[in-house]
C-alpha cells in the first residue's frame, strides 16, 4: 500500500484517505508519498489516444491506492466533464509557435487553473471521510491569494459533512476574484477578508491550524479542521495528471517524437503547481527542465539561483496578484526531496525561516536544485509588453501570469540557448484579469471590470466565460473585513466555540 510521511518526521505514516482529510500532519509538516510511483515509457505511450479522463484514473489510482478503482473513476467522472468545464478536452494544448505551445488549465467553472485539483478533491475528501469512519464535520480553511478561494468554495459549496472558511487580503486580490468570492452561495460556505497581504493570511490560517487549544475545542465540539489549499497531498496530486496529459497531447498532434524531452515553464508563487511538474519527471515523464517563473515578488527566482530562500524583502502588490506570495508552502516537499528525505534538515530550514526569515541549503543541494530547476521573474512593465506582443505576433490573448512565464522562457532561451520543445502552462484566463489585458491592449478607457468584460470579447472575438458572466449582478453575501489575530476569533465564532 502507498503510504505518507511528513516532511517533518515526527507524524503518523498514514494511507492516502487519511492523509487528504487531516491536509497537515500533527508535526506541523506536508505529507509526501513515501515512494514515486513509476509510469513506465509503455504506459505513458497508452496514454496518448486515451481521454483526460481516462489519463487522470491511470495516474491517480498509483497513489491513492486504497480508494476502489470505482471510487476513483466516480470522484474523476464528477470533476472533469464538459458540465463544468468549456473545453470537452479538459486540458487542451494549443500551438503558440513552432517550439512553444500553451497548456490551458482554466477551461474550469471559475477560469483558474485552482479548478484542475479543486473539482475533485472535495469528492476524494467525502470518499476519504467514510473510509476512515470519520463522524466529525470537516472545517476546511483556506488562505487564498486570489483563485483558490473561489475554486475551492465552488468545489465544497454544499457537500455533506464539511464545511468551508476562505480568507482573502482585503485590496491584494482583482475585483473580479474579490466579487466571485464574496457573492459565493452555500449553507456551509463563509468568506472574510484580512487587512494584510496574502503571507499574513497564510501565516494566520497555519497558526489557527496548529492551535492546540482550538483543536481541542473544536474535538469536544465535533469539528476536525482539514485544508483545500496545496498543502493538501488531495490537492496536489490530480495537479500531476495534466503534465502527463500535456506530454500525451503533444505527441498525439505530432508535436513531439515520443520519447523526446519537453521543458515546462511554470508561472507559480505558493510552488505547488511547478511541484506536482516536479513529480511528474520523478515518476517518469520525459522532463528536460522544470523553469519557474515569478513576478516582483521573486524570492523563489532568487532562491534557485543562488540556494538562499529570504523572506526578508519588500513585498510587491502587482497585476498578477496570484503569485505575490513571499513564503512558497509547497517548497518544502521539494526541500525533503533533494536533501535525501532528511526531516530533521527540512525542520531545521522552516524554523530558521520563521525566526530569522531566510535559511541557506549549501552549494551541493543547490547545485542538486539547477539540475532540474531554472528560475527567472518578469516586471509588471516586461508582462504588460508580454501581453502586447504576443497578441500581435500570434492572436493570442494571454493573462497576466501566463505572460509572466511567457517573458521568463524568452529569459530562458537567451541565457542558456535550449531550444527543446517547451509547454507554457497557462493558469487563468485572460478575462479574469481583465483590466491589465485591456491595458497591455490599450484598451482601459474604464475602471469598471465589467464592462472591460465585454469590450475584451468585442476587441479579440472570444467568449465571456460563463463563470464570470452577470457577476456584477449578484448579491454580495460575505463582506466582513478581519485582522490577522481577529482570524481565529473569527473562526471560533462561526463554529459557535
Amino acid at each position: 500500500m502507498m503510504l505518507y510521511e511528513s516532511t517533518r518526521g515526527k507524524g503518523e505514516v498514514i494511507p492516502s484517505a487519511e492523509a487528504i482529510k487531516k491536509g497537515i500532519s500533527d508535526d506541523g509538516g506536508l505529507y509526501v508519498p513515501r515512494e514515486f510511483v513509476q509510469v513506465s515509457i509503455e504506459e505513458i505511450k497508452a496514454m496518448v489516444p486515451m481521454s483526460y479522463q481516462d489519463r487522470a484514473k491511470f495516474i491517480l489510482k498509483g497513489y491513492l491506492d486504497d480508494f476502489t478503482a470505482e471510487e476513483i473513476a466516480d470522484c474523476v467522472d464528477k470533476a472533469y466533464n464538459t458540465t463544468k468545464f468549456s473545453s470537452s478536452d479538459i486540458a487542451p494544448v494549443v500551438m503558440l509557435n513552432s517550439s512553444v505551445n500553451i497548456l490551458e488549465l482554466w477551461h474550469g467553472p471559475t477560469c483558474a487553473f485552482k479548478d484542475m485539483a479543486l473539482q475533485i478533491m472535495p469528492h476524494f475528501l467525502v470518499k476519504a471521510m467514510r473510509k476512515t469512519g470519520e463522524t466529525d464535520e470537516i472545517v476546511i480553511l483556506v488562505a487564498t491569494s486570489g483563485d483558490t478561494g473561489k475554486a475551492a468554495l465552488e468545489g465544497f459549496k454544499d457537500v455533506e459533512g464539511t464545511r468551508i472558511i476562505v480568507f482573502y487580503p482585503e485590496g491584494g486580490v482583482s475585483k473580479i476574484q474579490k466579487r466571485q468570492m464574496v457573492t459565493q452561495e452555500g449553507r456551509n460556505v463563509l468568506v472574510y477578508g484580512v487587512k494584510g497581504n496574502f503571507d499574513d493570511t497564510q501565516t494566520g490560517v497555519k497558526q489557527i491550524f496548529t492551535d492546540k487549544q482550538l483543536i481541542s475545542r473544536m474535538n469536544e465540539k465535533g469539528f476536525k479542521f482539514s485544508s483545500a489549499n496545496s498543502i493538501n497531498w488531495g490537492r496536489l496530486v490530480p495537479q500531476i495528471v495534466y503534465y502527463f496529459s500535456a506530454y500525451a497531447d503533444m505527441v498525439k498532434q505530432g508535436r513531439i517524437s515520443f520519447g523526446e524531452k519537453i521543458n515546462f515553464v511554470v508561472p507559480t508563487g505558493n510552488f505547488g503547481n511547478i511541484l506536482a511538474g516536479y513529480y511528474a519527471m520523478r515518476m517518469g515523464l520525459p522532463v528536460n527542465m522544470m523553469i519557474c517563473a515569478s513576478n516582483d515578488n521573486n524570492v523563489l527566482t532568487d532562491f534557485i539561483q543562488t540556494g538562499v530562500y529570504d523572506k526578508r524583502r519588500e513585498f510587491v502588490r502587482t497585476i498578477s496578484p496570484s503569485m505575490d506570495i513571499l513564503i512558497s508552502s509547497n517548497l518544502e516537499r521539494l526541500l525533503y526531496e533533494i536533501s535525501g528525505r532528511d526531516p530533521e534538515m527540512v525542520s531545521n530550514w522552516m524554523t530558521r525561516l520563521r525566526e530569522d526569515g531566510f535559511y541557506d541549503i549549501g552549494p551541493s543541494l543547490h547545485k542538486k536544485l539547477t539540475e532540474h530547476f531554472w528560475g527567472g521573474w518578469s516586471s509588471q512593465d516586461e508582462t504588460l509588453k508580454t501581453i502586447e506582443c504576443v497578441y500581435n505576433e500570434y492572436g493570442y490573448v494571454c493573462d497576466t501570469h501566463t505572460a509572466v512565464g511567457i517573458d521568463v522562457y524568452d529569459k530562458y532561451v537567451i541565457t542558456t540557448g535550449d531550444l527543446t520543445p517547451t509547454v507554457m502552462v497557462s493558469t487563468a484566463s485572460p478575462f479574469k484579469f481583465n483590466a491589465s489585458v485591456c491595458r497591455a491592449l490599450s484598451m482601459d478607457d474604464t475602471d469598471d471590470e465589467f464592462e472591460l468584460l465585454k469590450k475584451l470579447s468585442e476587441k479579440t472575438g472570444l467568449p465571456v466565460p460563463e463563470g464570470l458572466k452577470g457577476l456584477e449582478n449578484k448579491p454580495v453575501l460575505h463582506s466582513r473585513v478581519c485582522s490577522r489575530e481577529q482570524m481565529k476569533d473569527v473562526v471560533m465564532e462561526a463554529l459557535g466555540l
